[in-house]
């Protein structure tokens, strides 16, 4: 699969892992990375010497392409940045943030950078920015989202018709036929999240692993919008959430009842009750937890089936 988005990376698929926070360590990125794909290692779940650590295992178990996910709504992302160019990272994917802040700087520095995006007009900013590709994420996708909701198959021809750089299609895609589709409407390539939060390699706990195996069709939901949008699978934490809404919050209560580390004591430590479990809503489709090998491989074969019957009409 020759593309643009192949040929910027150097890679053999047009599929690209999600940084997700707690999922995404050394393991998950470098095994992508070595089935053909493009790992990212999630810096938002990592202080700055245990990303040190993760990129510099990367680089020990592939000698292919990988990259770093950089949310830069972080105090400390100065270091974080300092410690990529140390490490001689090549690939850097922005989110939540002003792409103008980083893009030149990382750039001169020889790093190719794409920022993740959740509608066409922050598409077109992060274009003029001077990116090398976006990201258009629908809000079908797990974690932290965009507060337009705007699905995926309504955002990438959207994004399509505003850019010229290489557009990679993100949200509700783990499938071969779900990416012909994205390609389709006119993505270069695909990032899969929660197809890869659901396998062998992946960082989190096998609890939170285990869970994502009985989450079906409903059972997640995008909420905190006063806050940062994320789609969550319901469990008590969530029940206790609604109930907090019910009085009318300020976004002070909110936050103080969401407290710190929730994310981790979820997807890391396996509190299933208690922490958050941020997931996409394909998770319904998915039914077994595959090595990343597998996982890239039955994705490939289906889409060329998909691609050859698509074509056969």
């Amino acid at each position: 699969m020759n593309n643009r988005i192949t040929s910027l990376f150097g890679i053999e698929f047009p599929i690209i892992q999600g940084g997700m926070i707690w999922n995404s360590g050394y393991k998950l990125a470098s095994a992508v990375s070595n089935a053909g794909g493009l790992g990212l290692i999630g810096a938002g779940s990592m202080y700055p010497e245990i990303l040190r650590e993760h990129i510099q295992k990367c680089k020990k178990a592939t000698s292919k392409p990988f990259g770093v996910n950089v949310p830069m709504l972080y105090p400390n992302i100065q270091e974080i940045i300092d410690i990529i160019i140390e490490e001689n990272v090549k690939i850097v994917f922005t989110s939540a943030g002003n792409p103008k802040t980083w893009t030149p700087f990382l750039q001169e520095k020889g790093i190719t950078v794409v920022h993740v995006v959740s509608s066409s007009k922050f598409a077109l900013k992060a274009q003029e920015a001077g990116v090398d590709a976006i990201v258009a994420e629908g809000f079908e996708a797990g974690g932290h989202n965009g507060r337009e909701e705007t699905t995926t198959l309504t955002l990438i021809p959207m994004v399509k018709e505003k850019i010229n750089i290489p557009l990679i299609a993100a949200g509700g895609i783990a499938t071969g036929r779900g990416m012909l589709a994205a390609m389709i409407l006119g993505a270069d390539g695909v990032q899969m999240g929660t197809r890869f939060a659901a396998s062998l390699e992946s960082s989190a706990h096998i609890n939170f692993k285990n869970l994502l195996l009985e989450t079906g069709e409903g059972d997640t939901v995008l909420t905190l919008k006063e806050l940062a949008p994320v789609r969550l699978i319901k469990n008590e934490f969530y029940d206790g959430l609604m109930e907090l809404y019910r009085t009318n919050p300020t976004v002070e209560e909110l936050n103080t009842y969401l407290g710190r580390a929730r994310a981790k004591r979820g997807m890391f430590e396996g509190d299933l009750k208690d922490g958050e479990l941020e997931i996409g809503q394909i998770i319904g489709l998915i039914n077994k937890i595959d090595s990343v090998d597998e996982i890239i491989r039955v994705i490939v074969e289906e889409f060329k089936i998909a691609q050859k019957e698509s074509f056969s009409f």
